[in-house]
């Protein structure tokens, strides 16, 4: 059974990226939501294991969206890695930066660190 991961992000090219990079190692089932109204609905039928989650986007943030995610009690579990333009790749070196328990990762996404970064807190307990 493969790993589920949600992606959502305004940015389809981001995301689309983003998908092809899990897709590509076979270990991965992708969904994409571009809108992050709907991002808890496509979560809760999804059931994904790990959400990729833009940090700005239009009408919610991805702060609002991961806080609902952690609420509700089928999805409390599932890893949040938040992808954002907020922070510099010199900023955040070859790695995940943690903020708050919140794993971010820059945009654009270094195929290699998204990888190692989502398999990591797939790992976590």
């Amino acid at each position: 059974m493969k790993t589920r991961a949600l992606i959502v992000d305004d940015d389809p090219n981001l995301s689309r990226l983003a998908g092809v990079i899990l897709e590509k190692t076979n270990l991965y089932e992708v969904r994409i939501e571009s809108q992050a109204m709907r991002a808890l609905a496509v979560a809760r039928e999804f059931k994904p294991h790990i959400v990729l989650l833009d940090v700005d986007m239009p009408g919610r943030d991805g702060g609002e969206v991961a806080k609902d995610i952690r609420a509700d009690p089928t999805l409390s579990q599932t890893r949040i890695l938040f992808l954002t333009g907020l922070v510099s790749k010199g900023e955040a070196g070859d790695r995940a930066l943690v903020s708050g328990g919140s794993h971010f990762l820059p945009k654009p996404v270094e195929p290699a660190v998204l990888l190692q970064t989502v398999a990591r807190l797939l790992q976590d307990p």
